[in-house]
């Protein structure tokens, strides 16, 4: 991407939460030093060193602080910045900001500083996207992915690939410009085989690692008045779901979050399956099926002291092609189904081992923690898989070769370099300010 343009505003923003201790706020653009200049009461002469200073207006100190100036191009934004570390109170931090718009600057907006980083070249998108992926990470095991690809694991791997389709682009370029002295043969069959395999192990990963991002979706089914409530109380290790006596109280779905086994999980607990005696009943039913259709696992849950019902065969035979773990609850009630697993939500016996069965599902032990996560790379590279599937099934230089192209703008969409500003206006739109 070409650097920005010289014409763009001075921004502000808080970096960091305001209310407590310490908060930090960032100012980047080519007035960065002449902001500092007016607001400090000393000259930051030297670059990347942090100093005691007071922020001043009209001769007063409007804050004790300390400052860093970072020279262009050698800061996050790629511009010159500047970091003030004020104390982190709502109404000093009001004074601050206050003082830097009468400098001149402008409030930032979302995402602004990241976006300038990747306008700047400081960062390709995928590294840029990963900033907030940092930032929203929900276990070890995502944060560690993130950490991975804001160190550009997902670029390395991309640019593989387009090296790949590149060597083949030029081959296929020299048979149309000479015909007479190169054609089509089966080095470049051979190479969109070799580009395929890479994309296909790709997108298998981005379907297993999207669990470390989105996290892994775990719908817990069954008749009313079997435990699922208590059983997702008891995997939560919290009362979240109302629990009572009486088949049918929970009417709507829940929707919450956990991490299982270092796995982040959403478990989402569903109307009793049965037929519905009202409205609402009929809207959360429906609900629930909806939820077992979305769900990458099915927790289906059974009262393992009973027989099992009609209703219940018929669940389980629908749903044999599914993943899912068959739980029969009340173990303290004594068993007389057929089950994974058999757990008591009364005794919190078999929920540990519950949880590890859960977390297991992911699929995610033996995974690199650089593997894609990102939905949005995910349906590139799946685009690019059907272009080079269809580049396969021609002849026709002219066609192989529009194909392959396609297939390397997918993959530039991914690092940014061949990608709509619509596009990144979209992406950056989800960031927080200050980021």
């Amino acid at each position: 991407m070409q650097a920005m343009n010289e014409t763009f505003d001075t921004v502000f923003a808080p970096s960091s939460a305001v209310g407590g201790a310490v908060v930090v706020i960032r100012v980047s653009g080519r007035d960065a030093r002449a902001v500092a200049d007016a607001v400090l009461n000393v000259r930051l002469k030297t670059p990347n060193l942090l100093r005691h200073a007071k922020i001043v207006k009209n001769g007063e100190t409007v804050d004790d602080c300390m400052a860093v100036l970072f020279c262009a191009p050698k800061s996050y934004t790629g511009e010159d910045m500047l970091e003030l570390h004020c104390h982190g109170g709502f109404e000093t931090v009001r004074a601050v900001l206050e003082t830097l718009s009468e400098a001149g600057a402008v409030p930032a907006q979302a995402g602004e500083f990241t976006k300038r980083a990747f306008l700047n070249g400081k960062l390709d998108l995928s590294q840029a996207e990963a900033v907030m992926d940092v930032i929203n990470a929900q276990s070890e095991n995502s944060r560690k992915a993130a950490l991975e690809q804001l160190g550009g694991s997902v670029s390395r791997r991309i640019a593989s690939a387009q090296n790949l389709l590149l060597d083949v682009r030029a081959a296929i370029e020299a048979a149309i410009d000479y015909p007479d002295e190169a054609e089509i043969d089966e080095t470049v069959y051979d190479g969109i085989e070799t580009a395929r395999k890479a994309l296909c192990t790709l997108i298998e990963e981005g379907r297993r690692g999207r669990v470390l991002r989105d996290g892994l979706k775990v719908a817990i089914l069954g008749r009313p008045n079997v435990g699922k409530s208590s059983l997702l109380n008891a995997l939560l290790g919290e009362d979240r779901a109302i629990v009572t006596a009486n088949a049918g109280t929970t009417r709507d779905v829940l929707d919450e979050r956990a991490v299982l086994g270092g796995v982040p999980v959403r478990l989402i607990d569903t109307a009793g399956l049965r037929d519905a005696s009202d409205e609402a009943e009929r809207i959360g039913v429906e609900r629930a099926k909806n939820a077992m259709d979305a769900a990458d696992v099915l927790l289906i849950v059974l009262d393992g002291s009973v027989p099992e019902t009609e209703k219940e065969r018929t669940l389980l035979s629908d749903t044999a092609d599914r993943k899912r773990i068959v739980v029969a609850n009340k173990r303290d009630l004594g068993t007389v189904v057929d089950a994974d697993l058999c757990v008591s939500c009364r005794t919190g016996e078999g929920i540990d081992a519950l949880k590890a069965r859960i977390a297991a599902c992911a699929e995610l032990s033996n995974r690199s923690t650089a593997s894609i996560t990102n939905e949005r790379h995910i349906r590139a590279l799946e685009l690019a898989l059907d272009a080079l599937d269809h580049a396969r099934m021609q002849d026709e230089p002219d066609c192989i070769a529009t194909d392959v192209q396609e297939a390397l703008h997918q993959l530039g969409t991914i690092t940014g370099t061949d990608v709509d500003a619509e596009v990144v206006e979209r992406i950056f739109a989800h960031f927080c300010v200050g980021k």
